[in-house]
Parts: structure tokens; sequence; C-alpha cells
């Protein structure tokens, strides 16, 4: 259930000033320190960040999709990598256990992860799957009153701060396809997992990704979540639906953030005597940029009305995911123009943000992959 509109716009403001007062004048030490300060986690656990979708019987805000949205956009004109140190717990982790675990697991696992006190991160990508979800290798053993997991698991968010990780495996070796991969809840320490250190890379920095790896790890059958074998993929599109709306929500309060650089840049920086703003070719960029990230802003508000009033569509979550992430990488190479050399350089946020955002056309679901999904659904509402 929503908050009501006298309790949402405080809490909006609220998460404002946050980002304005805290989480922007700390990015520059996210990024040389590659890690987002205690402070600003404990910050983030004070306005509820960790809770934002979990009911309040669980100990969370439960806010509507239109507020979630609403709110991401307002903390993502900041880095990123503030959002990702959360975001594991929003979608991709509670979700599989809100919509497909047994009361006793809601209870035990999600106001550990509303408050912030824990961390999730959700386990499902290898090296042979990906864009390919249903080729899990990963197996789940069944002996006595345990599973033995042994595999090998990549690019996982959060993985070196997660206290609980959703884990996709096999449990029928049988199977092919998405077909026989069930959901385990394993807490870090477990033995028999290892969680190696994290990857570099281009971007992001101070969010971290790492590769897990499942020697004889011995899970509970009582954390097989919901009880049940083989609703593996299902625990994974609860959470994957409500990430890819999340990321498109990213991607505009990131475009917003890099139009308000490149905007203040341009009226500022002179050349021929005169403001650089003054000159077509940068107000067409300017305006280029401003028209599609307001384009995506109402597309993903509209979808995400539609969710709370309980349709669920899927094709258009697609479309927002994909126009939203293409769109800001536009407006980021847009940005980088217009500052030309200074857009090159570290010592402007136009430089990090360009990188950051190159991500989010691959990960909740390549631009290609949401191509082909938009597409399926258009045929299936058509009748083909």
């Amino acid at each position: 259930m929503p908050l009501p509109p006298a309790d949402f716009e405080p809490f909006l403001a609220g998460i404002r000033a946050f980002t304005r007062d805290h989480l922007i004048p700390a990015e520059r030490q996210v990024e040389e320190a590659d890690a987002v300060p205690a402070t600003i986690v404990a910050g983030m656990r004070e306005h509820g960040l960790f809770g934002l979708t979990i009911p309040p019987e669980y100990g969370g805000l439960g806010l509507g999709m239109e507020q979630q949205v609403l709110t991401t956009m307002e903390f993502t004109q900041a880095s990123s990598v503030f959002r990702a140190r959360f975001s594991t717990t929003l979608g991709l982790g509670s979700q599989a256990i809100l919509h497909n675990a047994s009361e006793t697991q809601k209870r035990r696992y999600l106001p550990r992860l509303a408050s912030g006190e824990w961390t999730a991160a959700f386990a499902l990508t290898e090296p042979e799957a990906g864009s390919d979800a249903g080729n899990v290798q990963t197996t789940a053993v069944r002996q006595d009153d345990d599973y033995v997991l042994n595999g090998h698991k990549r690019y996982i968010t959060n993985a070196t701060e997660a206290d609980l990780f959703v884990v996709m495996a096999r449990t029928d070796l049988e199977s092919t396809g998405h077909r026989g991969v069930s959901a385990f809840l394993v807490e870090a320490g477990t033995h028999g997992l290892a969680v190696l250190p994290p990857d570099r890379k281009l971007g992001q920095h101070g969010s971290h990704i790492a590769e897990m790896r499942f020697k004889d790890c011995r899970v509970p059958a009582e954390n097989l979540i919901g009880g049940t074998e083989g609703i593996g993929f299902k625990c994974a599109m609860d959470g994957i639906n409500v990430a890819r709306m999340h990321v498109a929500a990213t991607c505009v309060g990131q475009a917003m953030r890099l139009i308000d650089e490149a905007l203040a840049y341009a009226m500022e920086r002179k050349q021929f005597g005169q403001p650089i703003a003054d000159f077509q070719a940068i107000q067409f960029m300017l305006a280029d940029s401003r028209a599609e990230m307001l384009a995506a802003r109402a597309m993903t508000l509209e979808t995400a009305r539609r969710i709370d009033a309980g349709e669920r569509p899927l094709g258009d979550m697609s479309c927002c995911k994909y126009f939203a992430s293409e769109m800001v990488c536009r407006v980021a190479d847009r940005a980088v123009q217009i500052l030309g050399g200074a857009g090159y350089i570290t010592a402007y946020d136009v430089e990090r943000l360009y990188r950051d955002v190159r991500l989010f056309r691959i990960f909740e679901g390549t631009s290609q992959i949401h191509q082909l999904i938009i597409a399926r659904e258009m045929m299936k509402e058509a009748g083909a």
C-alpha cells in the first residue's frame, strides 16, 4: 500500500536533502576509495532506503511502484554507486523472498533486510548463464536435511558486502532450461561458500562485484525458498521485474544530473567572446537530451502507475528499461561533447558519470534481450 501523499511528500523532501547534502559531496571520496563510507550507509538506513519495497509488516516502507520510481529519481541524481549499495536488497534479494518464501522465512530475513542490518545479493549469473538465465549449471543435491551446492557464480553485485544470498541452483539434474532450477537462501559465512576479491571495472567504483564459488556447500533444506523445488525462475523474475523499473528510474536520475552539469558548464564556458550555450550546436545537444530524458521519465512513471493499478505490463517494463538505458548513454555522450576536453578529465564529474552509466545497457537484461521481450509481448497481445 503506497504512503499517503501527506506522508510521502515529506519523505521525498528528506531524500532530496540527503542526496544534496550528503551523497553528492561524498562522490569523489567514493570514487577514490572504491567504497561507500559507513556513515553514508548509516544514513541510507536512517532514511529507510533498504526497505522501500518491503511491506510495513516486515519493517519496510512498502512504497507503491510510482513512489519507488519517484524516490529513485531523486537519489540517483547523485552517483549511481550509492543506489547500488542497497539496490540488490530492494529488488532481486527481497522480492524473491516476499513473493515466494514461507512465512517463517519472511519473518527471519525480511526485517533484517528492511532495516539495512543485512544486505542481500542475488546469485544467478554464471560463466554460461546470464542472458540465458535458464542455463544454470550450479547444482543443489538433496542429502538428508541439507542441500549440497556446487558451482560458480560471477558478476554478483554486493557479493563482498552481502549477509544473505538468493542463489539459483539446479535441483533437477536431468532438466534443461529454467525448469528444475530452485532458489536458496544462503547466509554469508556458510561453509563451502567462497567470495573472491572484487573485480576491477570500467566505472561504478565503490560498487563491488565478485565471483562466488560453491564447493560442497551444505545449506539446510529449510532454506529452499518456499520449500518447493523448481520455482527458481519465478523467484528471479519477481525480483528482476522490480529491478528493471528501478534501473529505468536510475537512468532518468543520472540523465538529469548530466544535463545539469552540461548546462552549467555551457553557460559559464566562453569561446569567441560568448558562452558556448549561445551556440546552436550546443543548444541542439542540450535540447535533445532534455527531450529524451522527459520521454523516459514519462514512460517510466506511466508504467509504474499501471503496476500500482494491478497490471503486469512486461513488455512496457522492458520498454522503460531499454529506452531509458539507451537514452542516458546518449545524454552522457553529449555531455562529454559539450564539455570538450574538460569532459574527458577527472576534474569534472561528467567523465565519471559517463563511465558509470554504460553499465545500464547491460545488466537487468541487455538492450538486445529487452528488444526480444518487447517484440514477443507485442505478438502475444496481437494474438500471434
